[in-house]
Parts: structure tokens; C-alpha cells; sequence
């Protein structure tokens, strides 16, 4: 018998019995040679083997659970928070020192001795704090002490106290008739006008120190009006109003008065050399008094025009914040909130203050404005499919100017910003996910790279952006590329939007005509499309099936397509490559026209044509008289530059003829697209950038009064 062959050798070696039966004799002496060590080692060798395959399975989908604003959650805090336990209420009967009529030489100990008081009356008042809160606990635990507390109510009378007077408030009658009805109804006392205008006199004629405690005092009470239980009663609206006024109008002065600060002083360290100070001690918890109420009164208002007036007149004490860290966070909590909330000259006057606050103070106060802007960005981005664009577009442009403030620093967070985004795109370009792709194809998403191609734009010319533009470059060619369907053509516009916007601010060619022309060349139904509804690429990013047979689609196409090959072309227009730029999209574009035979399409397209022609023929011209050759880099540069800087060429008008129907085509369907109803209680106001410096404009007071006056709580 013949010897075996080489697979009937291996056949024989996997499958006959006698072969199988050595091999497991072999494997038994293979087992016992080695010790449990090295059989355990084994083990762990393998183990970390499937462990590192696994992590190279998972890489792809280990961030899908990170939010966009992820690499800003780590300076989105609240830093500092008030450790006092006071009320609020300021004690009004506070010591002072006539420096008139003191001996020089006794003067410091005076002030000594008012600073040992002010010690004091705080260390009182923190007991006082800590034995209400206990008495608080003891009425949850213990029903029956709850109602003996209510069977005396004079006890809860005395340990509250009396705060506030009206122009009887010097007289002994007066303060037993507020006792009297403290001890029945517990309604408080009853403010007036003329309580109101007699502290004012007092202040401003006699400088009196105690008829502004009393104001502020008052003051509080109506900030909090609502929020919580407070004695006091106001005997109309008007009161209410002119209290409210009053002290937003004169307190900063005030104030600046006492400390000896001049009203054009915009320095904290102006307010920090005055810390250590006898004249600090006295003073401090005025300001701090004041400012917690105007925060509290930001919380509970909800009108425009009075959240602005107040922001105005805030802005003047931002100085005074130096002295309160966790004030000042309360207050960037605040007014970015109603930024992104708010519209008009209420997110103007918000958005002055963060941009004073990132100014003015530290740096990682300038970190939180940023990181708690940004993260609001986005809310707003994510609320709704169809997005209130002018809004978003104000807010978009305000982040940028924050980001402008400290451009290193806010380019190291939008680098980190974009790599998120690019493993975001990543992801779906590997996996092709329902969830990927509705995340890449978000207002979110889209937002995001809207905010970095706008910082790109504003600071590439003055710091060295190139790395971080590329990036962005790249990042949106993969956007482009993940959707290439039309129902992702609004998406896609928008793509070549920011990259338009790129080209334009760094002076670098993006090839971006494919792009238009695929959205242009698009077959649709052609003429025997019905009308369909109103569609507007800048309000959606994803179309619905049913839109994709309608002739508005397909007029939306060409329109949106000869808009950005008009911005394409104009940047171009006087390069001295603009006739080989412009030879392939207009055989494109010819091709097309003769493809179509509705007029009201091809009348656009041809007169694109036509002028793209008469620039191509304008630039040969001028090219073919000039000596020097391609090599000449800096020649090439200043080929055609005086007309550029004059914008005197028939396309540079073709341009703005089309920039013209564009802003009323905008116009025009914002008419017709449903957006989410608004409360009609609510007066419009246009959402563009509001200057609201101006705090003493008699138009704005006034309209704050009435709104102050037809919101009072009656008496």
C-alpha cells in the first residue's frame, strides 16, 4: 500500500480514533506539568487579551453617552455659596460716629469700638439663627408644641420683630399699634408713599444713614413679595412702584457716597482697599443687603422691561460683587439664564454683564461665564426643531464676542469641543446608527460648529488659528459627506455655509462647487410636481419625505444653490485664477439649464451664467496685459486689488441683488412657517442687539414704572 497523501494525512490526524486518543493522553501530561501559578498567569493573559479586544470594540461607542458640552461641565459650578445664616434684614439701630463733632484724638477709638458692636450684633445674630432653626425642627417633630406656639403668638411676634415704619415710625404709639396688630391679625405693618418719600428726603437732604436702612429694609420685603411670608403690607401699586424705583434709581450712588467712591469709578479694586477699613464695616451690609435683593427680585419678575431696567441699574454696582464671590456666581447664574431666555433689549442688558464680569474680574470667573454661556448655547439649540434662528443667531454672536476676551484660553476648550465632534462623526461613520446620525444631524450638533466657525472668523486674522481651522475644515467635509440624500439638503446648505464663511475669513480656497452642484443637479418631477408647502432651509435641517416631490423643493434647491455659488464665485471674482475656477461649474451649469424647461427655473440659472461669463471674460482681459509671471506669489496678490477694495464689478452687483431677494424670500416665508404659538399677553420686541448703557433714558424708566405699578401686589 502506497503512502498517504497530504490530505488524507490530515484528515487521518483530525478525525481517526486512534489519533484522537493520543491526543488526549498528550493534553492530561500537558495539564500536569505546569503549576497552578502558571496556569493562573495563563488565565490573566488571557483575560487581558479579551479585555483589549473589547475596548477596541467599544472605542468606537464609549462616548456616545457625553453630552457636547461635556468639556465645559468642569467649570460649570457655582463656586462659593453664602454661609451666613442672616435674614436678610438689616438692624436699625445702628450705632455711628459724627466725625464733626469727635475729638481727633478719640476718633479711632470710636471706630474701634462701632466694629466691636458690629462683631457682636453678628455673633448675636447667628445665635439668634441657629435657636429659630432649631425651634423650626421642634414644631415639624412635636405637633401639640405646634399648637401651643399658636395659642401664643406673641412669642413668634417678639422673635420676629418689627423692621419696618411709615412717617410715624419715631413714635412710641406707633410701635404699640404695630405690636398690637403683630399679636392678632400678624399681617405687619402698612407702607405708604409718604413714609417712602420721607426716608428719601432724609437721605438725600440730611444724609441719614438710619432712613436708608429703613429703605432697604423695605426694599427686601418687596423682592421677596410672594416668595415668602414677610410683615409687611403695601397700601397701593403705587407704593410698591415707587419703593422699587426709588431704590434702584439712588442706591448705587448712595452707597458710592458713603464709601467716598466717585459715580465714574468702575474698578474692584477700588472696593477691595476699602475692605480693611473702619468705614468697609458700616457700609458692608448695606451693599450686601442690596444686592441680594435686586438678585431676588431677578428671580421673581418676570416682565422684560423691568428685568431690564434692573439689570441697567446693577450693572453700575458690579464693582461692589469684588467683596461677595458667591453673590457674583449667583449673578452669572442669573443673567446668563435670562440671555438665553429672553429676547431683545432683556438679552442685551443680560449679556453686558457677563461680558463686564469676564472682564473685569478673574479668570475663572471668566471660565464659569464661559462654560454656563455655552452650555445655555446649546439648551436653546436642543428646545425645538424649528428654531427661532435670529435669537439663536444673537446668541451665537454674543458666545463669540465672550470667546474673543481670552482667545487662548477659549481656543484650548474649543479645540477639546471639536475633537468631541469629531468622534461623534466618527461614530456614525462607522456604524451608520439611527442614534449617530440624529445626533450628527441635531441643531445641537449643527449650533456647535455654527459657534467655532464664527470664533474662527472673528480671530483668525489677529492669532494663530490655522491648526484649529483645518480641523474645522475637515469636520464639516465629513458632515457633508455622512448625508448625502436630499432630505439632508438643508443640512448640507448649511455646510457650505461655514465653509463659504471660512473661505472668506482666512483667505484660503475651499473647493465647495461639487458640493452646490449635486444639490442643484438634483432630478426631481420636473414640471408635474405639485406646489407642496412652504419650505425654508435655514429653520430645518431634515426634510420630511413628502416635501421631496413638491416644485417648492425643487425651486428651493435652485435658489439656495445660486445664493452660495454667487457668495462662492464673488470671493473669487478677482483672483487671477477665477477664469480656470469658473470653467467646470459652468459646464455644469449649462448642462443643467438645457436639462430644464420651466422658464422661472432657468431664468436664474442663466443669468448666473451670464455673469460669471462676463467676470471670467473681465479678469482674461486684464490678465493677459500684466507682465509678470505665476511664479510672482506677491504680484498674483495684488493682481485686481483696487477694484476689489471698490467693489465695482457687474458681479460684485449681481451679488447684491441677490443678497436682496434672499433677505425678502427670508422675510416672506417667516410669515408662513408655524412656529410654536406665543402668549399674546406678551408684547414683540425685535431681537436685535439693544445699546442699553444709557440707564437715565426717560423712555425706559418710565416704561419700567408702569410695568412696576400694573404688577404690584394690592394692599
Amino acid at each position: 500500500m502506497g503512502k498517504l497523501g497530504k490530505k488524507a494525512r490530515k484528515f487521518a490526524k483530525k478525525n481517526l480514533p486512534s489519533v484522537l486518543r493520543d491526543r488526549r493522553k498528550k493534553k492530561a501530561l500537558f495539564k500536569k506539568r505546569y503549576s497552578s501559578k502558571n496556569v493562573q498567569s495563563n488565565v490573566e493573559d488571557q483575560a487581558k487579551l479579551i479585555d483589549h479586544s473589547n475596548e477596541r470594540n467599544t472605542e468606537v461607542e464609549a462616548f456616545e453617552d457625553l453630552p457636547l458640552e461635556a468639556p465645559f461641565m468642569e467649570n460649570d459650578c457655582d463656586g462659593v455659596v453664602d454661609s451666613s445664616d442672616s435674614d436678610g434684614y438689616l438692624s436699625e439701630d445702628i450705632s455711628y460716629v459724627n466725625e464733626t463733632e469727635s475729638e481727633p484724638g478719640k476718633l479711632l477709638e470710636g471706630d474701634k469700638c462701632t466694629s466691636e458692636l458690629m462683631m457682636q450684633n453678628i455673633k448675636i445674630q447667628e445665635n439668634l439663627a441657629v435657636q429659630k432653626r432649631k425651634l423650626e425642627r421642634l414644631k415639624r417633630k412635636d405637633p401639640s408644641f405646634s399648637k401651643f406656639l399658636e395659642k401664643h403668638k406673641d412669642i413668634e411676634a417678639m422673635q420676629n420683630g418689627v423692621v419696618f415704619s411709615d412717617e410715624d415710625e419715631m413714635s412710641n404709639h406707633g410701635r404699640d399699634s404695630v405690636t398690637e396688630d403683630n399679636q392678632g391679625k400678624n399681617k405687619g405693618r402698612v407702607l405708604t408713599v409718604s413714609a417712602i418719600s420721607s426716608w428719601c428726603r432724609l437721605i438725600k437732604e440730611e444724609h441719614k444713614e438710619e432712613a436708608f436702612v429703613c429703605l432697604l429694609n423695605a426694599y427686601r420685603a418687596a423682592c421677596h413679595y410672594g416668595a415668602e411670608s414677610i410683615g409687611l403690607r403695601f397700601q397701593n401699586a403705587e407704593t410698591f412702584c415707587s419703593l422699587v424705583m426709588s431704590v434702584l434709581s439712588e442706591a448705587d450712588n448712595i452707597l458710592r457716597g458713603l464709601l467716598g467712591l466717585s459715580s465714574s469709578s468702575y474698578k474692584k479694586e477700588a472696593v477691595l482697599e476699602l475692605k480693611d477699613t473702619p468705614q468697609w464695616v458700616n457700609v458692608k451690609p448695606l451693599i450686601k443687603s442690596y444686592l441680594r435683593s435686586t438678585l431676588s427680585l431677578l428671580d421673581q419678575v418676570t416682565d422684560s422691561e423691568i428685568l431690564a431696567f434692573a439689570l441697567t441699574r446693577l450693572r453700575d454696582s458690579l464693582p461692589f460683587f469684588a467683596a461677595f464671590p458667591y453673590l457674583l456666581q449667583r449673578l452669572i447664574k442669573t443673567t446668563i439664564h435670562l440671555w438665553a431666555t429672553g429676547g431683545g433689549m432683556l438679552s442685551s442688558a443680560s449679556f453686558s454683564i457677563v461680558l463686564d464680569v469676564a472682564s473685569l474680574f478673574t479668570t475663572d470667573f471668566f471660565d464659569n461665564c464661559l462654560a454656563k454661556a455655552f452650555v445655555a448655547y446649546l439648551a436653546q439649540s436642543r428646545a425645538t426643531d424649528i428654531v427661532n434662528n435670529k435669537h439663536l443667531q444673537f446668541l451665537r454672536n454674543s458666545l463669540v464676542d465672550l470667546c474673543s476676551l481670552d482667545v487662548q484660553k477659549s481656543l484650548s476648550k474649543a479645540t477639546v469641543s471639536v475633537r468631541q465632534l469629531a468622534k461623534v462623526l466618527q461614530w456614525g461613520l462607522r456604524t451608520k446608527k439611527k442614534e449617530a446620525l440624529q445626533r450628527i444631524c441635531s441643531w445641537e450638533y449643527a449650533n456647535c460648529i455654527n459657534l467655532w466657525v464664527g470664533f474662527i472668523a472673528r480671530n483668525v486674522r489677529d492669532y494663530d488659528l490655522q491648526a484649529f481651522f483645518f480641523t474645522m475644515v475637515q469636520l464639516i467635509n465629513g458632515v457633508v459627506r455622512l448625508f448625502p440624500g436630499p432630505r439632508y439638503f438643508p443640512l448640507r446648505l448649511n455646510c457650505i455655509q461655514w465653509l463659504n464663511d471660512l473661505s472668506n475669513s482666512t483667505g484660503v480656497f475651499i473647493p465647495i462647487t461639487s458640493f452646490v452642484l449635486d444639490v442643484l443637479e438634483y432630478k426631481t418631477v420636473g414640471g408635474r410636481g405639485k406646489p407642496g408647502p412652504t419650505l425654508f432651509f435655514q429653520s430645518v435641517l431634515k426634510l420630511p419625505k413628502s416635501c421631496l416631490k413638491s416644485q417648492t423643493f425643487q425651486d428651493e434647491c435652485i435658489t439656495s444653490a445660486i445664493e452660495q455659488l454667487s457668495s462662492h464665485f464673488l470671493q473669487w471674482s478677482y483672483h487671477i485664477s477665477f477664469p480656470e475656477l469658473a470653467t467646470v461649474p459652468l459646464i455644469r451649469l449649462k448642462k443643467f439649464n438645457e436639462s430644464k424647461t420651466k422658464e422661472s427655473l432657468c431664468r436664474a440659472v442663466k443669468h448666473l451664467i451670464e455673469q460669471v461669463e462676463k467676470n471670467v471674460d473681465s479678469v482674461q482681459k486684464k490678465r493677459n496685459e500684466v507682465a509678470f509671471s505665476p511664479n510672482d506669489h506677491q504680484s498674483v496678490e495684488t493682481f485686481l486689488q483696487f477694484e476689489k477694495s471698490s467693489l465695482s464689478s457687474p458681479f460684485s452687483q449681481y451679488y447684491r441683488s441677490v443678497l436682496d431677494k434672499a433677505a425678502l424670500r427670508g422675510s416672506h416665508k417667516n410669515e408662513k412657517i408655524s412656529l410654536p404659538r406665543r402668549d399674546k399677553s406678551k408684547r414683540k420686541r425685535d431681537d436685535s442687539l439693544i445699546n442699553v448703557s444709557g440707564h437715565k433714558d426717560l423712555d425706559t424708566v418710565n416704561g419700567a414704572k408702569k410695568r412696576v405699578k400694573r404688577r404690584a401686589p394690592k394692599a
